[in-house]
């Protein structure tokens, strides 16, 4: 065997071992009750709860561990998965606070400019990313919204990249918080990471009040804990119909 055919078979077996060894992973979140994104741990050692700094598409972000580091099998992973750059430092910290003073800054000025354009449209959130490259902008309205000259005056204003978000009324829900009929947090706001389909059926299998006042969330739109319990009432449902006549009983004797 010639030595160029051994330093293929070498190299080869070495890439093969390397994408054999585990990789480790940790669940990263952004946002309280948003998205946990995975990210490779590399070889720093991290709890749930530590703040990080990771590399995202969008330059580098401000994360917390959601989920504690694990190995996993790297066919199972996906191969353009980010790092942890590192974990955050007290001047971190800082930069956040500091981007929040903008985010503030950039919420007032940007109400201004909606009412002198007359535009409508409900800005009721803005974000900055970790290092400043970019401002968005999160509102609602009931159709397309022309901010053509909105954003040209919020580009002279803060010189960076400016991005206009128009989402769901439930989703503003979720990022602006609240207190539900129940007296406690949104669940949108305090847990949930998605949506799901909701449909007045669900409350006419669990026996509730078809008002729309009454199954209705602060968003409006039908309350998303008529999800949780949907499926234990329709196994309960079907479960219930052959043993019907137990609840009979003189009617089971003479059978």
């Amino acid at each position: 065997m010639n030595k160029g055919l051994k330093l293929s078979l070498m190299n080869t077996e070495e890439t093969e071992s390397k994408q054999k060894h585990p990789v480790k992973i940790v669940g990263i979140r952004f946002k309280p009750a948003g998205k946990i994104y995975d990210f490779n741990c590399v070889a720093y050692v991290l709890k749930t709860g530590d703040e990080v700094i990771v590399e995202t598409e969008h330059g580098l972000g401000f994360g917390t561990v959601a989920t504690e580091p694990e190995n996993r099998n790297p066919e199972t992973v996906r191969q353009s998965l980010k790092k942890v750059y590192r974990p955050a430092t007290p001047e971190d910290r800082e930069q956040r606070e500091k981007n929040r003073e903008i985010e503030d800054q950039a919420y007032d000025f940007c109400r201004e400019c909606v009412d002198s354009l007359n535009l409508q449209m409900h800005l009721f959130s803005v974000e900055s990313n970790f290092d400043n490259s970019k401002l968005t902008f999160f509102f609602t309205a009931d159709g397309r919204v022309d901010f053509r000259k909105l954003v040209k005056m919020l580009v002279k204003e803060f010189r960076t990249k400016i991005e206009m978000r128009q989402v769901g009324i439930r989703n503003q829900a979720k990022m602006c918080g609240g207190v539900g009929r129940c007296g406690r947090i949104l669940c949108c706001s305090a847990f949930m990471t998605r949506f799901d389909p909701v449909t007045i059926k669900m409350a006419k299998k669990q026996g509730l009040s078809l008002n729309p006042t009454k199954i209705s969330g602060v968003c409006g739109r039908l309350m998303c804990c008529l999800t949780f319990e949907n499926n234990l009432y329709s196994g309960g449902q079907k479960a219930q119909k052959p043993n019907s006549n137990k609840d009979n009983p003189k009617q089971s004797s003479q059978e």
